[in-house]
Order: structure tokens, then sequence, then C-alpha cells
């Protein structure tokens, strides 16, 4: 009769232990996900980044009076290129808001410009911001696809009880620039 309890007792001690193995790896492999996904995001964000000098010294060719806007893209792309660097979510978030609202001025300089908005070069640039933007939005949905899997992992039963051994924490979304 002990022995038989004794093996009941162990296979119940394999079978937490096992859980608890398998719970623990499951939210880390989450929080590598949603690391992953934010890394992507950073990616985009630095590809459209690097697109602004060009789009810059294109537009400074047409209108060259319109250095105010033309600053502001310059001060918002390296708003952008610190918030990557950064570990905040908002940041990157408000960042590109603000990078966003600069090439909207700029790009809206091709409808005052004619021969800007007919130059190959400028052309070429709107195109590329735009395959960037949606590059950047899927680059969104993949991040908070995995950072909504984090979150639900770590306040559900049974994954709850491992979270707090896994040092991983809920994540925060990627708010979209409006």
């Amino acid at each position: 009769m002990v022995t038989y309890l004794l093996i009941v007792i162990l296979l119940i001690a394999v079978a937490v232990l096992v859980a608890f193995v398998l719970g623990y790896n499951k939210i880390r492999s989450a929080d590598v996900r949603v690391q992953e996904a934010l890394g992507g995001i950073d990616v985009e964000l630095t590809r459209r980044a690097s697109l602004i000098p060009s789009l810059v010294s294109t537009v400074q060719t047409f209108a060259a009076h319109e250095k105010a806007i033309l600053d502001h893209v310059t001060e918002a792309r390296a708003a952008l290129t610190s918030a990557t660097g950064g570990k905040s979510v908002a940041q990157r978030s408000a960042a590109d808001q603000q990078l966003d609202q600069a090439v909207g001025q700029v790009l809206a300089l091709g409808q005052s410009y004619p021969q800007l908005n007919s130059s190959n070069n400028f052309l070429d640039l709107q195109q590329n911001l735009a395959d960037t933007e949606n590059k950047l939005a899927f680059a969104r949905q993949y991040y908070n696809d995995a950072v909504a899997t984090l979150n639900k992992l770590i306040s559900t039963i049974p994954w709850m009880f491992v979270a707090g051994t896994t040092g991983v924490s809920q994540r925060e979304f990627y708010q979209t620039p409006r």
C-alpha cells in the first residue's frame, strides 16, 4: 500500500514538473515572439527613416524655401531613430506618429509643386514609402497579435501560476499613429 502511494505521489510530482516546464517554455517562447515582432517594427521604422534624407533632398531641389517643413522632417527622423533604440513601445509609437505627420507635410508639397510631383525620384520615393508603410502596418499587427497571445497566456489558468517564475510581464500594445 505504501509503495502504491509513493508511486502515485511520484507520478503527480512528475506531472506537475512537466506541466511547469511546459508552461515556462510556452510563456518564454511567447515573450521571444513579442521581442522578435518588436524588432520587425524597428526594422521597418528604420527603413522608413532611411528614406527620409533622399526625400528631403529631392524636395529641397524644388522647394528650397520650405525649410521649416524639411527641418521638421529631419527632427522627426532623429526622434524616431533614438526611439527605436529604447525599450518603450509608447515612445516608438509617438515618434512614429511625429514622423508620419512630418512626411505627410512633405508629400503634400507635391500638390503645391507640380514639377516635384512629376519628378521620377520623388515618385519612386513615394512608392517606397507606401511599400514601407504597408510592411510597417503588417509588422504592427504581428506585434499586437504576439502581445495578445503573451498577455492571454500570463493571465489565464494554468499558465498564470508559472508566469511569476518566468520573469515575463504583460506587454503594452503598439498604438497606431493617428
